[in-house]
């Protein structure tokens, strides 16, 4: 009884905090009640026994792109009424977005229940005396190894490459040279000077 109120809480707020995201015109309020309904997603996971993807909804995406998603909006310089005025010049195909995704969504599950087989027969198999990140590790980390490793090559090269980008040679630059800084004595950064009445600094 307890967890039919806790999903249908969850999943009353998960719905309402997503069409608060879109129907906001405040674009922080918007990310707010984005990460309002990541947290009741990871809720609603938790639920469902996969507590894997709870902690990748709130790690990753509340962590990292909400907050880089917030962080972005306030820097912005928005013109709320010019972004008014775009909703409504966007507002047919907008919502011809909406009906095609809605057509996928029905589509897809008329799909995965076509057979007349029952959907829990499909679902993966649940180990008893082990968790959902068990599961998930000890298949990433055996069958999976190498797909594993290949991505995380791909990401090694890829923050290699952005590094060498971003420290390039640029020409009319003055370098920082690091030795120098260190070799230098005080006597040589500083000079005390007394200047007579009357009298200028030579530069």
């Amino acid at each position: 009884m307890i967890q039919l109120i806790a999903f249908y809480l969850f999943a009353t707020v998960v719905i309402a905090s997503a069409a608060m995201v879109i129907f906001a015109r405040n674009p922080v309020h918007s990310v707010m009640w984005l990460i309002l309904a990541f947290f009741n997603a990871a809720g609603l996971m938790l639920l469902a026994g996969a507590e894997f993807i709870a902690m990748l909804l709130v790690i990753v995406y509340v962590g990292a792109v909400a907050v880089l998603f917030l962080f972005v909006v306030m820097m912005l310089d928005i013109d709320f009424a010019e972004l008014r005025a775009g909703f409504v010049r966007y507002l047919p195909l907008g919502a011809l977005v909406a009906i095609v995704l809605a057509a996928e969504l029905v589509f897809a599950l008329g799909a995965w229940s076509a057979g007349g087989i029952d959907l829990a027969a499909r679902a993966a198999p649940v180990v008893a005396d082990k968790t959902n990140i068990q599961q998930i590790g000890e298949l990433l980390y055996t069958r999976y190894i190498f797909l594993f490793e290949a991505a995380g090559i791909v990401l090694l090269v890829a923050m290699i490459g952005a590094i060498v980008l971003t420290h390039r040679t640029r020409g009319g630059v003055r370098p920082q040279k690091i030795a120098d800084q260190v070799r230098r004595r005080p006597q040589d950064a500083t000079r005390l000077v007394d200047p007579g009445v009357g009298q200028g600094m030579e530069l």
